[in-house]
């Protein structure tokens, strides 16, 4: 009952209200910078505040193993809309997201997803699927960006970890860029699918060993994608005690 009193007057309309005022900030920065690195920036801000509002403290773990200057495609689990604000916070390399494209027919979101230069995947239609991961890739090699996804397809309902599709692997092996891990562990009891009270508390955001695309080619993806699943499951593993310890 206190968590979502709490919710009601203090961290929903918080988050509304930034995420308005930042929505039209980069929605203005468009105008004068069509990279993305603007936009970026903002998200990144837009996100470390609208945690704090929401009383969320992200411990992120195993930023040593990414150079910030480098280009990677991250692989991350996906159990809550608390992970792309965890992620944008915390990781120090610019991203781009690959988003099912409902998200792009959202209003402000779906506007600032489209100037930030986002990738929308239709996730009905196999062959356009295709050409956004080789349309990814292309922009990984030609800007030197990195690349998020959720390899899950969607928020899982249960927060266990769900199966793999092969679009991180795909990417990271056409684009010849290192393939990294991520999991994120306390943002589905944070909030879970469906709910929109946010309990203050804890999210651990785990950064595994990149793996080099050397010895992969495209026909090595399924291979490829259990290797960076298992990884996923393990680093989740890893964190349960951490979790325990920092709610």
């Amino acid at each position: 009952m206190l968590a979502r009193l709490r919710a009601l007057l203090i961290s929903i309309p918080w988050i509304l209200g930034w995420t308005a005022l930042m929505g039209l900030l980069s929605f203005l920065a468009s105008f004068f910078d069509r990279t993305g690195v603007t936009q970026h920036r903002l998200a990144c801000i837009w996100a470390r505040w609208l945690l704090r509002g929401a009383g969320v403290r992200v411990h992120a773990r195993g930023l040593e193993h990414i150079d910030p200057r480098g280009s990677y495609v991250f692989a991350a689990n996906h159990a809550s809309y608390l992970d792309t604000p965890a992620i944008l916070a915390n990781i120090p390399v610019e991203f781009r997201f690959l988003a099912k494209r409902e998200l792009f027919k959202i209003p402000a979101i779906g506007t600032h997803l489209d100037r930030a230069g986002h990738i929308p995947v239709e996730r009905d239609d196999p062959r356009a699927s295709v050409r956004t991961l080789a349309e990814a890739a292309r922009i990984i090699r030609e800007r030197r960006v990195s690349v998020l996804i959720f390899p899950e397809g969607g928020r899982s309902a249960s927060g266990k970890l769900q199966e793999f599709r092969d679009g991180a692997a795909y990417i990271a092996i056409k684009a010849g860029v290192p393939l990294v891990p991520v999991a994120i562990r306390g943002t589905h009891r944070l909030l879970p699918p469906g709910s929109l009270t946010i309990r203050a508390g804890a999210v651990i955001v785990c950064i595994g060993q990149p793996i080099r695309m050397q010895d992969f080619t495209v026909k090595d993806r399924a291979v490829l994608t259990r290797r960076v699943q298992e990884a996923v499951a393990g680093l989740l593993e890893h964190s349960i005690t951490e979790a325990q310890q920092t709610r």
